[in-house]
C-alpha cells in the first residue's frame, strides 16, 4: 500500500487522501491500494517533466541508451516479482507471463536503448534545406490493465529514448507494475523529472493529463469510446495524440487450410489472457461446407483448456480483470444466445468458488448483425462465422468498425499473403505467425491512430524541422 505518486524524482503523497484498492481477480482479494491522483498532481508532474526536459533532450542519444539500459537492468533483476505481480493484478497464468508481461517490456526498453545509440537526427537535405528530427517534448503516456507493463514499455521506452519526458497514468485496474518501474528509476538515479507517475482514475487524472497545457503529446491505449474522449479533450491544446483503440478481430481458414491446425491455434489465440487482448482473432471465418468439422474441432480444443489458480502449472486460462468484466461478459453471451447464435460450448461463468472466471465458449452460426460479431467482448468467447467463398470472406473481415489486427490460413502461403494484403487492418497474421516486438503496431478506422513498437514507434516521438540555409 502506498500514498505516494512518484514526480520530480521524488515519492511525494498524493493531493489527495483517497486510495484505490487493487483486486487479484483469481482469489477477489486486495493485494494493494494507490492513491486515486488529482488534477493538481498532473499538474506537478507535468511541470516537474517540462523543466527537465531540455536537459534531457540535451544527452546524446548514447547517454540516453545507457540509462535506458540501466532502466532495464533493474528491471531484469526483478522480473520475476514484475511477473507474479501482473498474474496477480489481472490473473493471467504465471507460465504466460513471465514471457509476455515481464520479458517482453524488457526487451522493448532493450530495443530502444540499443537503436536510438545509431538513430540519425540529422535526416539529411532537400535541396538547400536541412532536415533534422527532434523530440516532441513532454509526453502524457496513459496505459492499459491487461498488458500493463507492456503497454507502458511502448510509450515510455521510445518517448525517453527520442528525448522526450514523461508523465505517466496507468490503468488504476492494475498499477503496481508501474510502481515497479518507477521504483527502477528511483533507484538508478534517473534524472529529476524525466519520468513521473500519477496513479488514478482516468477523471479527474487521464482528462488532466489530455487537457494539460504543460503537456506536447498524449500517448493512449484503451478503449475507443475513451480514446474519442482523449482526442476531444486534448484538442484545444492542439497537442499531438498517438492511440491504440480496439479490435474486433477476424481469422479467416480458407479453403486449402489445414483445419486441426488452424482452429485449433485461432482458438487459443482467442483466449490468450482470458481474451483479454485487443489483438484477440475473436471472429473465426471458415468455409461454410466445413462448419460441422470445425465446429467439433474448436469445442475439442475449448474444453481442453484448464482454468483456475495463475499460480498452478496446469492452469491455461485465468480469470477476467474484475467484477464488472465479468458482468459484461456475462450479458454479452446472454446476448448472443438470445440473437440465434448456436452454443457450442460453455457459456457459464463463476465455474469456481472464487474469482470471475469464465468457461471457455464458443459460439457458430454467428451472423453480421449480432452483437457479439461486432463487440469487443474481452472475454474468452470465439465467434464462428460461415462463408460462402473467399471473397465473402474478405468482406465480412472488413465489415468491422475496427482495424487493429486479423488472421489468414492456407496451405498456400503465397494466397495467404494475397488475402492478408486485401484486410483493413493494421497487422496481419499469416498461417500462426508470433507477434513481432520490433514491428509497427498499431491500427486502422476505430483502432487508432498512430504506430507503436520498433522504428515506427520511435518516429512518434519526434518532430520535423527544416532549416533553410542561404548558401
Amino acid at each position: 500500500m502506498t500514498h505516494n505518486i512518484y514526480v520530480n524524482g521524488k515519492w511525494t503523497p498524493s493531493g489527495s487522501t483517497e486510495l484505490i484498492d487493487v483486486i487479484n481477480p483469481a482469489t477477489e482479494q486486495v493485494i494493494g491500494s494507490v492513491p486515486a491522483g488529482t488534477a493538481d498532481d498532473v499538474a506537478a508532474a507535468a511541470a516537474a517533466a517540462k523543466r527537465a526536459f531540455d536537459g534531457w533532450a540535451a544527452l546524446t542519444p548514447q547517454e540516453r541508451g545507457d540509462w535506458i539500459d540501466k532502466l532495464a537492468d533493474g528491471l531484469h533483476a526483478r522480473r520475476e516479482e514484475i511477473a507474479r505481480t501482473v498474474s496477480s493484478e489481472i490473473g493471467m497464468p504465471y507460465s504466460h507471463s513471465i514471457e509476455w508481461q515481464s520479458d517482453l517490456p524488457i526487451r522493448n526498453f532493450r530495443f530502444y536503448a540499443s537503436y536510438v545509440r545509431d538513430y540519425a537526427y540529422d535526416a539529411g537535405y532537400v535541396k538547400h534545406s536541412m532536415v533534422v528530427k527532434e523530440p516532441v517534448g513532454v509526453v502524457g503516456c496513459i496505459t492499459p490493465w491487461n498488458y500493463p507493463l507492456h503497454q507502458i514499455a511502448l510509450k515510455v521506452a521510445p518517448a525517453l529514448a527520442a528525448g522526450c519526458t514523461v508523465v505517466l497514468k496507468p490503468s488504476e485496474v492494475a498499477p503496481l507494475t508501474a510502481y515497479l518501474l518507477a521504483e527502477v528509476c528511483d533507484e538508478i538515479g534517473l534524472p529529476a523529472g524525466v519520468f513521473n507517475l500519477v496513479s488514478g482514475h482516468g477523471v479527474p487524472v487521464g482528462e488532466a493529463i489530455a487537457t494539460s497545457p504543460d503537456i506536447d503529446m498524449v500517448s493512449f491505449t484503451g478503449s475507443t469510446a475513451a480514446g474519442v474522449r482523449v482526442s476531444e479533450l486534448a484538442a484545444p491544446t492542439v497537442k499531438k495524440v498517438a492511440l491504440e483503440l480496439g479490435g474486433k478481430s477476424a481469422n479467416i481458414i480458407l479453403d486449402d487450410a489445414n483445419l486441426e491446425e488452424a482452429v485449433a491455434a485461432g482458438v487459443a489465440n482467442c483466449y490468450f489472457n482470458a481474451g483479454q487482448t485487443c489483438t484477440a482473432l475473436t471472429r473465426m471465418l471458415v468455409p461454410a461446407s466445413v462448419l460441422p468439422q470445425v465446429e467439433e474441432i474448436a469445442k475439442r480444443a475449448a474444453d481442453g483448456f484448464v482454468y483456475g489458480d495463475p499460480f498452478a502449472d496446469e492452469t491455461q486460462l485465468g480469470p477476467v480483470v474484475n467484477s464488472r468484466q465479468l458482468q459484461r461478459v456475462e450479458e454479452l453471451i446472454a446476448k448472443g444466445v438470445e440473437e440465434g447464435a448456436t452454443l457450442v460450448t460453455g457459456g457459464g461463468t463463476r465455474p469456481t468458488d472464487r474469482g470471475y472466471f469464465v468457461e471457455p465458449t464458443v459460439f457458430s452460426g454467428v451472423t453480421s448483425d449480432m452483437t457479439i460479431n461486432k463487440i469487443e467482448i474481452f472475454g474468452p468467447v470465439l465467434s464462428i462465422v460461415p462463408y460462402a467463398d473467399e471473397d465473402e470472406a474478405v468482406d465480412l473481415a472488413n465489415e468491422t468498425e475496427f482495424g487493429l489486427a486479423g488472421g489468414v490460413w492456407s496451405g498456400d502461403e503465397e494466397r495467404a499473403i494475397k488475402v492478408a494484403r486485401r484486410l483493413r487492418t493494421g497487422q496481419v497474421s499469416v498461417n500462426g505467425g508470433g507477434f513481432n516486438n520490433e514491428a509497427p503496431f498499431g491500427g486502422y478506422k476505430k483502432s487508432g491512430i498512430g504506430r507503436e513498437a520498433g522504428a515506427a514507434g520511435f518516429e512518434e516521438y519526434l518532430e520535423v524541422k527544416s532549416i533553410h540555409r542561404a548558401g
